[in-house]
């Protein structure tokens, strides 16, 4: 039972180079496995069939055409006004929203400097006053992550803009 555990990995490397497995017995009681079929073996036994034929390479990808295809005559459409107001509507709306994120920066900014020259502090059973680094730690670092998230925001909605 044990060349079975570990004959199994074997098995498996021959199954991806798409070979048929075989197992039987012969009249000592010797199990053997084989790729190649055995002859006159009456109980040889297809334990993993490899695929009969080649599978057909995959289907060559396709360009795609730089010419535009036209729009279909019932498709909506906008004239060039209605377009700029919607565009205009748009950029006010990512303006705002750009100033709101280096307003809410600022105010990350100024928390962090607070929190760095405010250490967490706790009191021991005996009216000591001890810090606790890790608290202090953790609370930077979530401000960090805060501040690297307005960044981050701020530089995709200039590049939205192209600023």
């Amino acid at each position: 039972m044990k060349r079975l555990f570990y004959l199994w990995p074997f098995l498996l490397a021959f199954n991806t180079a798409n070979a048929d497995i075989y197992k039987y017995t012969d009249s000592n009681g010797v199990t053997t496995y084989t790729n190649i079929k055995p002859e006159g073996k009456s109980k040889a036994e297809l334990i993993i069939s490899g695929p009969k034929m080649a599978e057909p390479p995959p289907p060559a990808k396709e360009k795609k055409s730089t010419a535009k295809t036209p729009s279909p005559a019932d498709f909506p459409k906008v004239d060039n006004q209605t377009q700029n107001q919607r565009d205009q509507k748009r950029r006010e709306l990512l303006m705002n929203e750009l100033s709101q994120e280096k307003q809410a920066l600022d105010n990350a900014r100024l928390l962090y400097e607070e929190a760095q020259n405010t250490p967490e502090v706790y009191r021991g059973a005996n009216g000591k006053t001890f810090r606790n680094v890790a608290k202090y730690e953790e609370k930077l670092r979530v401000i960090e992550a805060e501040i690297q998230a307005h960044e981050r925001n701020i530089e995709l909605l200039n590049k939205e803009l192209n600023l």
